[in-house]
């Protein structure tokens, strides 16, 4: 059966609410929950990045049972690898093991304000392998010294670490990513439904391993406001991640995205209240083989409206669905 998620979207709401959310959303019954990681929002209209990391060690304390996740953090320019590993290690043990690390290559978006440029993709995909190399030696415990080509890594050691470290995620998006997670990642991660990125996930490695999807949808009553409301925050998720992971800031994707319209965005993502709608978007991640697929409810003040709707419809008719 396909567990159904809850994504706390920090690019439209603020560290105190997307707590609150993630609450509701365990007590909505949701089987896990993910977390973007982003410096700047996609587009101004969506208002907010609070730091994630926070964010989750405040969601670890305020939540009981619900998973946490990282989709994604990118481990290699905006961070560096040792304290990647330092901060899953301790976010691991305040959740009580309930917490995976989702990792990814990055967007210019997010990466470039600490300088340096941004390196094109072969070059990304190069960095994180090696920064997965030093998360792992550093979970793995004792005092780690590393010389590689992008990074260097004296005598560190993590004196607080959980009994199990947390599961590696690898974000794909085509054939150099999926061998990189196949070869390395404990779970694949992507952002649509896509059979041919588990196969090559699997060819590579990661048959047998969990594969996370995620999907934005917006609930409202009122489908005309749903969809304005989509169009006006998420309309940049069509472009894609060849597009997506290069623009440097909000300005650049309101200049990419100025010709999308709303009709274009109410075809590729579910809005309104219709049930069977939500469902048919979800189906084409059950059918490529996704085990787990995240939903991300568009809108930050309209959280509370659709989690008590996903409880009541959603959630029973998404389960139906994966049991099937």
């Amino acid at each position: 059966m396909v567990r159904i998620g809850y994504t706390m979207m920090t690019e439209q709401a603020g560290p105190r609410e997307l707590v609150g959310h993630v609450v509701g959303a365990e007590r909505a019954g949701f089987d896990f929950s993910v977390t973007s990681d982003h410096y700047f929002p996609w587009l101004a209209s969506q208002g907010h990045a609070p730091y994630a990391w926070s964010v989750l060690g405040a969601a670890a304390q305020a939540t009981e049972r619900i998973p946490l996740m990282t989709y994604v953090t990118c481990p290699t320019t905006r961070y560096h690898p040792a304290v990647v590993a330092q901060k899953a290690a301790t976010l691991q043990l305040l959740s009580g093991g309930r917490f995976r690390l989702g990792l990814g290559s990055g967007e210019n978006l997010n990466e470039h304000v600490v300088g340096g440029g941004w390196p094109r993709a072969s070059v990304r995909l190069a960095k994180l392998a090696e920064a997965i190399e030093i998360i792992r030696a550093l979970f793995a415990g004792g005092e780690v010294t590393h010389r590689g080509p992008y990074y260097e890594v004296a005598a560190a050691k993590l004196w607080d670490l959980p009994d199990e470290p947390p599961p590696i995620g690898v974000a794909v998006s085509g054939d150099r990513s999926c061998e990189l997670a196949g070869r390395l990642a404990d779970l694949v991660i992507a952002t649509e439904p896509k059979a041919e990125l588990l196969t090559a996930f699997d060819r590579h490695g990661g048959s047998g391993k969990p594969r996370v999807g995620q999907l934005p949808v917006c609930y409202d009553p009122d489908r005309k406001a749903a969809v304005a409301r989509a169009h006006d925050q998420f309309r940049w998720a069509l472009g894609g991640w060849a597009v997506n992971s290069e623009l440097p800031g909000t300005a650049a994707f309101a200049t990419a995205t100025q010709t999308v319209r709303p009709e274009d965005v109410a075809e590729a993502i579910p809005c309104g209240d219709d049930v069977e709608r939500f469902v048919e978007a979800v189906r084409p991640y059950v059918d490529a083989g996704f085990t787990e697929v995240a939903l991300v409810q568009i809108g930050g003040g309209h959280q509370e409206p659709f989690l008590e709707w996903a409880e009541a419809k959603l959630l029973p008719a998404l389960r139906e669905l994966g049991s099937r």
